[in-house]
């Protein structure tokens, strides 16, 4: 057995699978080790893909040809568009996913990935020479070589488990830690320190009285995460219920503080702001007399539900008493408690906007490991890290993706240029072109930028150039459409909206905020006609087309602020100026542009402290 590979991805969790697949099909010899071949692509937390701004993501990870928007539609037992009642740019997809399902459809993906090997052991330590990658060493004694190795370890490096006072070493229930990566990697000069996560109990639905809550039903039409049309979303659609807590919940839970690892100071680490445990949201919030809590459905076959809003780490039956207090949770039985682990992560602002760090050449940091938290952005940070770390083996232009181009840029940029202070989560927020960065719209940002590195197969290529030219058919036929009011005059005062006196075109009707595409088919009947051709092919080529021609003119504004500020970032800056230096600028600076180092001007004036004077005495040392 030949133990050489080009890439060795560390971790089958969601970053480090998709980063495997990505370079194996690409074409690198790649092999993916993880402790546990039966979990890989484990849902660590709530079985659940998308939702706000991370649903984004996984349709951008789809668009460039990656894995979890069609693992996630074949494990789909619950769909929800997010934010409809709001404009496009906050679109979000959601889906519930059947939990065994989904590790079920990743080990079919990775199985039936040509280039892909498994290895089952744990990796002990990496191996270099100078401050280049050569490979790792396993707990097995086994040695293996690599030209660049992608390390996703998610909460495993270090991990210790916190149940009340209890504490178990491990990366997850049941799972053992890894240590020795941390302190080599210390010991050569990285920067690491310690976050905190949780997780709420697991409730057996036999003893869960549903009738007393309200029911979450699915959407079932068009929408999915995949934009290859054969991939579907087959699997039988669950419901997930609403319940609350109440006063009598919190004064359970109060009386367990004391044990609580987060308020006694045995747990010392960052946790998470936007997900907090329901102890922290009783203290955060004490004013709220109730907080919302979802069952969850964990699969198909299963019994086991998710109680999302209640994750804990406090002692066993502090949790237990305050659950059973909840409406419709009285007699619930629990598989398991919530918990809260502590792990190792590494200060990202060490690592290229490529995810490769700077202290050593051809090693790469993707997930929970640079600081994140979430499946998303584990799996979009992935498969950046596996296009990289095959492009440093074959040759080929780094591969980066900007602000203006993909909440994966963004992500990323936040990370290496800002680094994190808490576990980072992607939020609409935190882009500033959201408007450019739609759900529906992401294959047309990304996907030719996948054929162009060879990630992207044929059927997607195909089906995107199909797609692409059916969207420009229909918005061509709409802006060039001339109607009479005679023509729609009846329909337009039905609905409220000012009649016509004079023709014009379909486009100068779309763009009235209470008149739909779908609405105005009624009264077109050539309209009609050329949504059924197109609907026939791809339902979503005729959503899309609408939010691109009653936007148009929002779009066009921001894509000319992101050309303007893109000026910035073709001002190379790495290796060009000694800043300690530099006295007009502010101490502050000089330290965090000394420390991050940035490879533009434009990273540069995103580094937190960094003044706009700052920015121009920098051009003025480049002389521009």
């Amino acid at each position: 057995m030949d133990f050489n590979y080009d890439v060795i991805v560390i971790g089958a969790g969601h970053a480090g699978n998709e980063a495997a697949c990505a370079a194996a099909n690409m074409g690198s010899k790649t092999l993916l080790i993880t402790m546990d071949m039966n979990k890989i692509g484990q849902m660590s937390c709530n079985p659940a893909v998308g939702g706000i701004a991370k649903g984004q993501i996984v349709r951008e990870i789809d668009a460039l040809g990656g894995q979890m928007g069609i693992v996630t539609d074949r494990s789909a037992i619950q769909f929800r568009m997010l934010n409809r009642s709001k404009g496009p740019a906050m679109w979000s997809p959601r889906s519930q996913s059947d939990r065994h399902k989904f590790i079920q459809e990743w080990i079919k993906t990775i199985s039936e990935t040509p280039n892909l090997y498994i290895w089952q052991d744990t990796v002990t330590q990496l191996t270099f020479d100078k401050n280049t990658i050569t490979g790792v060493k396993t707990a097995l004694g086994v040695e293996m070589k690599a030209k660049s190795v992608v390390l996703t370890a998610g909460t495993f490096l270090g991990g210790l488990m916190h149940f009340g006072k209890n504490q178990l070493n491990g990366g997850r229930i049941s799972e053992p830690a890894s240590y020795g990566l941390t302190e080599q990697l210390k010991e050569i000069g990285f920067t690491s320190d310690r976050m905190k996560t949780g997780t709420p109990c697991r409730i057996d639905g036999r003893t869960i009285d549903f009738s007393k809550m309200s029911e979450q039903i699915g959407e079932n039409d068009f929408h999915k995460f995949s934009f290859l049309e054969d991939v579907k979303r087959d699997l039988k659609q669950m419901s997930c219920h609403i319940t609350y807590t109440n006063e009598q919940t919190h004064e359970e839970l109060r009386k367990g503080l004391e044990f609580s690892p987060l308020y006694n100071g045995q747990i010392q680490s960052i946790g998470p702001r936007y997900c907090p445990s329901i102890e922290t949201k009783i203290v955060t919030f004490a004013d709220k007399t109730a907080h919302q809590l979802f069952l969850e459905p964990e699969g198909v076959d299963s019994n086991e539900y998710y109680l999302n809003g209640f994750s804990s780490s406090l002692p066993l039956h502090t949790q237990i008493n305050a659950i059973h207090t909840i409406s419709g949770l009285e007699n619930a039985h629990l598989f398991r408690p919530g918990y809260a682990i502590e792990y190792d992560f590494f200060e990202p602002t060490q690592l290229k906007h490529t995810l490769e760090t700077k202290l050593i050449n051809n090693l790469f940091f993707a997930g929970q490991i640079n600081g994140t938290t979430g499946y998303e952005e584990a799996g979009g940070q992935g498969l950046v890290a596996g296009i990289n770390a095959h492009i440093n083996c074959h040759g080929g232009s780094p591969f980066t993706l900007g602000r203006d181009e993909a909440y994966i840029g963004v992500l990323i940029d936040d990370l290496v240029t800002k680094g994190v202070d808490e576990p980072y989560r992607m939020f609409t927020s935190r882009a500033e072109y959201r408007l450019l960065l739609r759900q529906d719209d992401a294959d047309m940002r990304l996907t030719q930028k996948g054929i162009e590195i060879g990630l992207v197969k044929q059927n997607r290529a195909e089906q995107f150039v199909s797609k692409k030219a059916d969207q420009a058919l229909l918005i061509d036929f709409v802006r060039n459409y001339s109607v009479k009011p005679v023509h729609v005059n009846e329909f337009l005062a039905s609905i409220n909206s000012s009649e016509l006196k004079h023709g014009c075109k379909l486009s100068d009707l779309i763009v009235r905020p209470q008149l739909g595409i779908n609405e105005l088919a009624t009264a077109v009947p050539a309209l009609k006609a050329k949504i059924s051709e197109i609907k026939s092919r791809n339902e979503e080529i005729v959503e899309s087309a609408e939010v691109i021609l009653k936007y148009e003119g929002y779009i066009i504004r921001e894509k000319l602020i992101a050309e303007k500020l893109q000026r910035l970032e073709h001002i190379s800056l790495r290796g060009r100026i000694d800043y300690t230096g530099i006295q007009s600028l502010s101490t502050e600076a000089r330290q965090k542009l000394t420390k991050i180092d940035p490879e533009t001007i434009g990273q540069a004036s995103r580094i937190p402290g960094i003044s706009p004077s700052d920015v121009n005495v920098l051009l003025v040392m480049l002389g521009r």
